[in-house]
């Protein structure tokens, strides 16, 4: 069944993670994306992974169902055929830095004087403007200056994140924005700039935590939430880590103090309610580390799914998939692709019943659809061999 933006064409000037991941998102929701790249060299992702070559899992994760085209920008010949895209475009991305996509002369106000319809969107590290707006930046410098990696991490013994939150939630920020402007311009016949950074993005789903600062002039550390939340992470007899987390209704509380053996903390003034929990959550946890050290994982788990007590196991990458509900989800897709072979991709977490996501496309090759696209602009045989020969694509 065709997909839900079935008919949308985009152009995709993206790299590494923010950009490649909005355009992922719109992709599997059926967008018709044609990716822009260096040609000779494309997306850095390409050959971020040691193998395979040129085609590395990290590329992969974020470019299917996407045609690859290679397009010498800085040349005035790529510059033209850039622009013919973009005449017939719905939607461009770029995640270049602020003020690149105008000196190539292919920005919002170029492309929106030729195609008032355009929905142009913009993923910076910073912003379009301000004093940072010029700095190298990457997801670790958008969490550190977000405050998001100050509740990830010990501040007084500091560590990177393991993951990269802020590029990927600039991604979905980024593919947000191009859907409000879509829809919009349903209304009025008119596109718009969207325009997002891994600052902003990041800020925002920090919303929460934020909000309660403000409130009460409070500055949470990593430990913040994991004492008012209810949050504890133990290791069981066997060395398996796992997770409980409380919340707020009181029965999830009475569950773990009998499964815990201390039926006595749903009395005990240290710990009968939440403040008086937070207030002592160390006692508490280093109560319930050590019980736990006489079974393994599986038991403590099974009694506490028993007396209905939010638990799970702390799944490393090769446990997730062995997982029973995961199973259940079939969270994994199958490529075959003709020269790397058979390999698996995470699929969209989105499920859509009418309009479904699925593979359309393969990962492209550096390329793949230069003959098809310029073919289809109306260039002839000739002059797409005299591009490819100038390295023009």
């Amino acid at each position: 069944m065709p997909g839900a933006l079935e008919g949308i064409k985009i152009l995709d000037v993206t790299s590494y993670i923010a950009g490649p991941y909005a355009s992922l998102l719109l992709a599997d929701l059926g967008a018709d994306v044609t990716k822009i790249e260096t040609p000779g060299a494309g997306d850095p992702f390409r050959t971020w992974d040691k193998e395979p070559k040129d085609y590395s899992p990290s590329f992969c994760a974020l470019n299917r169902n996407k045609k690859s085209l290679t397009l010498d920008m800085k040349t005035p010949e790529g510059r033209e055929v850039f622009l013919r895209l973009a005449r017939d475009a719905d939607v461009i991305v770029e995640n270049l830095r602020p003020g690149v996509v105008d000196r190539l002369g292919i920005g919002y106000d170029v492309v929106r004087e030729m195609n008032p319809r355009i929905v142009y969107c913009s993923i910076s590290a910073f912003g379009q403007d301000g004093p940072y707006r010029k700095r190298p930046g990457y997801d670790t410098i958008g969490q550190s200056l977000s405050g998001l990696l100050s509740v990830l991490t010990e501040l007084d013994k500091p560590h990177g994140p393991g993951a990269a939150f802020s590029d990927h939630l600039g991604g979905i920020f980024g593919c947000y924005g191009v859907l409000a402007a879509l829809a919009a311009r349903e209304r009025t016949g008119a596109g718009q700039k969207v325009e997002t950074s891994l600052l902003e993005s990041t800020i925002c789903f920090l919303g929460l935590g934020i909000t309660q600062y403000l409130f009460s002039g409070d500055v949470p550390s990593m430990r913040s939430r994991i004492k008012t939340a209810g949050v504890y992470a133990l290791v069981a007899g066997d060395g398996k880590p796992f997770v409980i987390h409380l919340s707020h209704p009181p029965k999830f509380w009475i569950g773990v103090t009998e499964v815990m053996g201390r039926p006595d903390f749903q009395t005990d003034e240290r710990t009968r309610d939440r403040p008086a929990r937070a207030q002592n959550y160390d006692f508490i946890s280093e109560t319930f580390g050590a019980v736990v050290q006489s079974a393994p994982r599986d038991h403590w788990l099974k009694e506490l799914e028993a007396r209905d007590v939010p638990c799970a196991p702390i799944n490393n990458f090769a446990e997730v998939f062995e997982d029973p509900q995961v199973r259940h989800l079939d969270r994994l897709m199958e490529v075959d692709h003709p020269d790397f072979g058979a390999f698996k991709l995470v699929r969209n977490g989105l499920n859509l019943l009418d309009t479904p996501i699925t593979l359309r496309l393969q990962p492209p090759m550096l390329g793949e659809h230069n003959e098809e696209t310029l073919t289809e602009l109306g260039y002839t045989p000739e002059e797409i061999r005299s591009f490819r020969e100038r390295n023009i694509v």
